[in-house]
């Protein structure tokens, strides 16, 4: 189910769904598209807020492909920013990408969030990613996207 930051619901719902569940808040992280977050800031900012008090996890995916100021990002209440796949996939020939990926590993980092890259698919995107201490990384170089059964069996091999 997809519902924005700024939906005045979100938080009844994410709070109804954990009592229901019993899932601790702990193992549940949100993504929010920095578009979404972007697209109303103040009252994303609230919200994300009141998520965060819930206990969960928040990340802003797709980061870098919308227009967020980086005065918000420093008022956003996330966890971990996801980097989008468009500065990943031409590390190795284009410097601009690399310059970017390597600014917005830094800026989270001293900002005290972890950072994951999307996208990743050759040996070359792994090493360079892993020499800026990148804390996660995902894509095709790992697995193509996996039905649930598959999945399960993938992270216990």
């Amino acid at each position: 189910m997809r519902r924005s930051p700024k939906d005045p619901c979100i938080v009844g719902l994410v709070r109804k769904v954990l009592g229901r569940t019993g899932l601790a808040p702990a193992l549940l992280e949100l993504e929010v598209t920095e578009t979404a977050a972007m697209d109303n800031p103040q009252i994303a900012i609230e919200n994300l807020r009141a998520l965060k008090s819930l206990g969960i996890g928040l990340a802003i995916d797709d980061f870098g492909t919308g227009y967020s100021s980086l005065a918000y990002l420093k008022l956003l209440p996330i966890d971990r920013l996801k980097l989008d796949r468009t500065f990943v996939k031409d590390i190795e020939d284009d410097t601009n990408d690399a310059v970017i990926c390597t600014a917005t590993i830094g800026l989270a980092h001293n900002l005290g969030l972890k950072v994951v890259a999307e996208g990743v698919e050759t040996a070359a995107q792994l090493a360079f990613l892993r020499s800026l201490d990148c804390d996660e990384l995902q894509g095709y170089y790992f697995s193509p996207p996996l039905p649930e059964s598959e999945a399960r069996e993938y992270g216990m091999g």
